[in-house]
């Protein structure tokens, strides 16, 4: 799938504007190398979440992921974006708005975790409703997908659940997540999560 993301950012917030790369810490001018040692860091980085989860007490917990994760590669990191973002002809969540949206989700996360520990059906469903709302919201200016399956795994580790959203060479998870994030399908991310979820 070709990246169509379209950024407002005439200030180069986050860009160089003679290499079109992302600012970082390691002062990486090379797209390919950036992306290279974004994706080691990262990788390291959801490691050590998996041996020492995150509490989730409200979507700054997202914030408080995202800085986790991309700590080494990003002075922004866990910091709500700047700039306008769309994909596809789609925008994102204007950021004017994002105080209502954070709100939004915090009541969906309240009432997240208030169904029952075995109710897989229901935790699918809300986690569907939640993703499709943090998706939209798409809070960051890199890493919001890499985030956001980690805010969902921990959610989903609370209520005792296993949950994997980005399984190796699953092709068939990819292409369903793609699809239900890119187009609001909250029922066919309520499936697929439904499908992935353990016990």
């Amino acid at each position: 799938m070709p990246d169509s993301y379209k950024y407002i950012d005439l200030d180069y917030t986050y860009t160089d504007p003679e290499t079109g790369v992302l600012r970082n810490l390691a002062d990486i001018s090379d797209p390919d190398v950036l992306l290279f040692f974004e994706s080691g860091a990262v990788a390291k980085r959801i490691q050590e979440l998996y041996e020492n989860p995150i509490e989730i007490k409200g979507v700054d917990s997202l914030l408080s992921i995202h800085r986790h994760l991309f700590q080494d590669v990003y002075s922004w990191a866990g910091k709500r974006r700047k700039v306008e973002i769309s994909k596809a002809g789609k925008q994102f969540f204007p950021t004017t708005h994002f105080d209502n949206a954070f709100r939004f989700i915090d009541t969906l996360i309240s009432d997240y975790k208030n169904i029952s520990n075995g109710d897989k059906q229901q935790i699918a469903e809300k986690l569907a409703e939640i993703l499709d709302n943090v998706n939209y919201l798409h809070p960051f200016r890199e890493g919001n997908g890499r985030a956001q399956r980690e805010f969902l795994r921990l959610l989903a580790l609370e209520k005792g659940l296993t949950l994997n959203l980005n399984p190796a060479d699953n092709k068939n998870v990819y292409d369903q997540y793609m699809h239900g994030t890119i187009n609001s399908d909250v029922k066919t991310l309520s499936k697929l999560i439904l499908d992935l979820i353990e016990t």
